[in-house]
């Protein structure tokens, strides 16, 4: 029975005795916005929530706190090449390492290849927003919420907004946050959604080009999982369906969307938020080097970013992401 789902699991190519071998799988956000508001009066001297956010130059107030980051590009670019070249030198000692060195364990390469792709990943997030945050030592105010004119600006960081230039905190500067309502089941909804629905009309357009394309579309969720049994594939399962969102979520639509929105904000609140969602989106299936998913990783891509942009914050991206993996290792277990 072929399975047809597709798993977002980054895996770079191995150095393994066949050559360089694909992608075992698909690989793995903004701020939250100020709930807890400051009240103000009514007129008729009733207290009124009031969302805490910058106003325009007008004097409006925008519907939504600004996510884009005035730093983490540069980091962006070169976490992907040091995830990638990681992973090679990861799987090359475990390649030299096992006990059969022609013949190494295609389980435990996808394992040390995730593991060291993620190192980099996430290692560039970290990277990015120290940096940030050392080169405005002076800019305590900010970071500390003083009282006085930071006042307001301490309180929107505690709720979970972010600090353009960088405070130090992965959790502020990327929205690494999660809010049980309404992301469980937002980002539920959006990842089965995209699974059996999304992915199959993006890529309708290669069916006359490509003979039996959905069943080949589950082949590299169908060779992740094909050496793994029992506790290895609860382990796996682990990895794709919990870390790979946290990670691979961190790094795109954090770090990356919240450097690219910063980068296009000049060009229009519309154009700018919609280019950084289609680039992230590009650059999200492009690094899984699958020519068959890429309509349906970029598709979904898209989804992602547009949940951590609305959001303002990483949760719903997450859960999505674990739904869409989840799902097909489900089926696949069910399968065999």
């Amino acid at each position: 029975m072929s399975v047809r789902g597709r798993v977002l699991a980054t895996a770079p190519p191995r150095p393994c005795r066949n050559g360089p071998a694909p992608l075992s799988a698909w690989g793995l956000t903004g701020m939250a916005l100020a709930d807890d508001a400051r009240n103000v009066k009514s007129r008729r001297g009733r207290a009124k929530p009031a969302v805490t956010t910058a106003s325009g130059p007008d004097g409006a107030v925008p519907d939504r706190a600004p996510i884009g980051n005035s730093f983490g590009l540069p980091e962006a670019m070169l976490g992907v090449v040091a995830g990638f070249v990681l992973a090679f030198l990861a799987v090359s000692v475990y390649a030299a390492l096992a006990q059969h060195p022609r013949h190494p364990s295609q389980y435990g390469e996808d394992v040390v290849s995730l593991i060291a792709l993620w190192a980099g990943l996430a290692g560039a997030a970290v990277v990015a927003t120290h940096n940030a945050a050392r080169a405005r030592p002076g800019d305590s105010a900010v970071r500390a919420g003083s009282a006085g004119g930071a006042g307001s600006a301490g309180r929107a960081d505690r709720a979970g907004r972010a600090d353009r230039k960088g405070t130090g905190s992965v959790v502020r500067d990327y929205g690494l946050t999660l809010r049980p309502w309404p992301d469980i089941p937002l980002g539920i909804v959006a990842g089965v959604a995209s699974q059996y629905l999304l992915v199959p009309v993006v890529e309708a357009p290669l069916i006359p080009f490509v003979h039996h394309l959905y069943s080949r579309l589950g082949h590299p969720a169908q060779s992740l999982t094909g050496d793994a049994f029992g506790t290895g594939l609860v382990v796996l399962a682990v990895l794709v369906c919990v870390g790979s969102p946290i990670v691979e979520e961190l790094f795109f639509r954090g770090l990356l969307l919240r450097s690219l929105l910063g980068s296009f904000e000049q060009i229009g609140p519309r154009l700018g938020p919609a280019l950084s969602i289609v680039v992230t989106a590009l650059v999200f299936a492009l690094v899984h080097f699958e020519a068959l998913q890429f309509l349906g990783l970029a598709g979904f891509g898209v989804v992602l970013g547009l949940l951590a942009w609305r959001t303002g914050r990483l949760g719903p991206s997450i859960v999505a992401h674990m739904a869409f993996n989840t799902v097909t290792i489900i089926a696949i277990v069910v399968s065999r």
